[in-house]
């Protein structure tokens, strides 16, 4: 019995004293990091704090507020007419001024631009989303020496690429062939892919140029 309670004081004592400890510690911290706030710098930060929360809150309801509208504006749309109700792509054209350039007048073509037009179903250019993939190939060749050059256009960077004149709009794609092509007397031909990432459709277009 007496065992039981010299067990029992020690627990108690134990505990007590990690509590004292507690305490010290705490109090420890607060003088060597904070200092005590006043009553009325407490009702001061509450009501700072107080007005920051209130402000997160009309934000939460206002984007909640624009969810449901978009919420009800896409169940209000058919299936079949989401995609369609943005864009319907349907062929891409490359344009007349495709070519190759000598850029700095040496008298050797060193970039080659692709001038690319998305055409929707009405026959308007529109700025579709997408990747692009590019080949240059010279058909007169033997297999395996054909294709020239490849390039890949990903939808980042081809959203920079739009261009804009008084006579048309289309991608402006620029690649450098410098290291590619040493002779430009025969017409070569161009061939591009567009990967429409808005539907998956994928469109293929070719074109032959003749060096300048």
């Amino acid at each position: 019995m007496k065992t039981k309670k010299t067990k029992l004081y020690a627990i108690r004592y134990t505990l007590y004293a990690t509590a004292v400890v507690c305490v010290l510690v705490a109090f420890g911290c607060e003088s060597a990091g904070q200092r005590k706030l006043s009553p009325t710098e407490q009702i001061r930060e509450l009501r700072r704090q107080n007005s920051q929360l209130a402000r997160q809150v009309e934000q939460s309801k206002s984007q909640s507020q624009q969810l449901k509208k978009q919420l009800q504006v896409l169940v209000g749309l058919k299936p079949n007419l989401r995609l369609e109700s943005i864009y319907d792509l349907q062929k891409i054209k490359i344009g007349r001024y495709t070519n190759f350039y000598d850029k700095d007048k040496d008298g050797k073509a060193e970039l080659l631009i692709v001038y690319l037009q998305p055409i929707d179903a009405e026959g308007d250019i529109i700025k579709a989303t997408g990747a692009v993939d590019v080949q240059l190939w010279d058909l007169n060749k033997k297999d395996g020496q054909a294709m020239l050059g490849q390039w890949h256009v990903g939808p980042n960077e081809l959203k920079k690429l739009w261009f804009a004149t008084l006579i048309t709009i289309n991608y402006r794609l620029t690649f450098d062939v410098s290291s590619d092509i040493t002779d430009l007397q025969d017409p070569l031909t161009v061939k591009v892919t567009f990967t429409d990432y808005l539907t998956g459709r994928v469109f293929e277009e070719q074109k032959v140029i003749k060096p300048r």
